[in-house]
């Protein structure tokens, strides 16, 4: 994956509720390569807001069969960006723009008949569309289920586009509305996702011992609700994929440095062939800020340990991670990292982004 942005012209951008815009990009040809991507993998788009540089990574919503190269921007209160795609961004416009990323997906198997079943969220749905749609179209023997909760129907993103895919699998595509601010006919479909709910689901709608693949996506809460409950039923965990939008502790984690700490790290960073080195004390500040800081051009996004945008291997050197909701186990015994939660806590340090 290439790690450089690209400016990218934005070639449309409607809204799909008052309050979420769906952005199409223009690829090039000589770029479409560079930026082919997987259902389920998300872009990280760079702009310059009020005189600061601002990052953030959204889900692609559109297909990899579309030929297209979409995302759905919620706008959120105090959301620099959001508010930004939002309100002021127009066709036209040229935007910063890395190559799509991410793990939140499984290989398309067209002689396999599979059983997937997704639980979404707002705009959770924006990655399980592009995955429902890839592996419906893709996969003619599979079945696809999907539980999609909101406030009320006005409020639904891509309702239209999400609609569309049960008119077009008819028998092979459910699609179950749940409502918070809207009273539904059956108890079952008001209110938020619940142990006792996913309960009845598992016993009345789909047997879970009978599902291949779950994708979950929405509130940190509610997937690790889901989650639990699907390990607790016995549900194999390399089933079961999730996405988070965010760093899953409220109010973001501040910053604890050991200022009695005197001990320092010689640090070479390795990335795009060219070594940068520089040293930084060992009070807690993690390897990608100390980079940043050191005018190193490295690649990031959420910086909560999350996105895995900022991953690379540790060739020489202890730093552990703060926290990690974005490497497999076995990446983690390979020696790779997540620069934005690797604290120093040897004297020498040696991370390579290119490995």
């Amino acid at each position: 994956m290439s790690q450089q942005f690209y400016p990218i012209q934005v070639s449309d951008i409607y809204k799909t509720t008052a309050d979420c815009s769906v952005v199409t990009f223009e690829i090039a040809d000589e770029l479409k390569e560079t930026f082919a991507y997987k259902q389920g993998q998300y872009l990280t788009l760079k702009a310059v807001i009020n005189g600061e540089e601002v990052r953030r990574s959204y889900s692609l919503c559109s297909s990899p069969i579309d030929n297209q190269w979409q995302v759905a921007v919620k706008k959120i209160e105090d959301g620099r960006f959001s508010t930004f795609v939002n309100d002021k961004l127009k066709a036209g416009d040229i935007i910063e723009v890395m190559p799509p990323n991410g793990r939140f997906f499984t290989e398309v198997d067209r002689k396999k008949k599979k059983c997937y079943v997704a639980f979404a969220a707002g705009s959770g749905i924006t990655p399980i569309h592009s995955i429902i749609k890839t592996h419906l179209n893709q996969e003619p023997e599979s079945t696809f289920s999907l539980f999609y909760l909101n406030q009320s129907v006005q409020s639904m993103i891509l309702r239209e586009e999400v609609e569309g895919l049960k008119n077009q699998f008819l028998g092979r595509y459910e699609l179950y509305h749940f409502l918070t601010k809207e009273m539904r006919d059956a108890p079952l479909f008001n209110g938020r996702f619940t142990e006792e709910k996913l309960r009845t689901i598992s016993e009345k709608i789909i047997d879970f011992d009978s599902v291949d693949e779950f994708f979950i996506c929405g509130p940190t809460e509610m997937i690790f609700m889901i989650r639990d409950f699907l390990y607790e039923q016995g549900v194999d965990e390399s089933k079961v994929h999730f996405e988070l939008f965010g760093t899953p502790t409220k109010g973001g984690k501040k910053k604890v440095y050991d200022t009695n700490n005197k001990d320092v790290s010689d640090v070479s960073v390795i990335t795009n062939g060219v070594q940068i080195s520089f040293t930084m004390s060992q009070n807690g500040e993690n390897i990608l800020d100390a980079a940043l800081r050191n005018n190193a051009d490295l690649p990031f996004a959420c910086k909560g340990g999350v996105c895995c945008t900022c991953r690379a291997k540790l060739v020489e050197g202890d730093a552990p991670m703060n926290l990690n909701y974005a490497l497999e186990k076995e990446e983690v015994e390979q020696g790779y990292i997540l620069t934005c939660q690797a604290i120093p806590k040897s004297s020498k340090i040696v991370v390579d982004f290119d490995s």
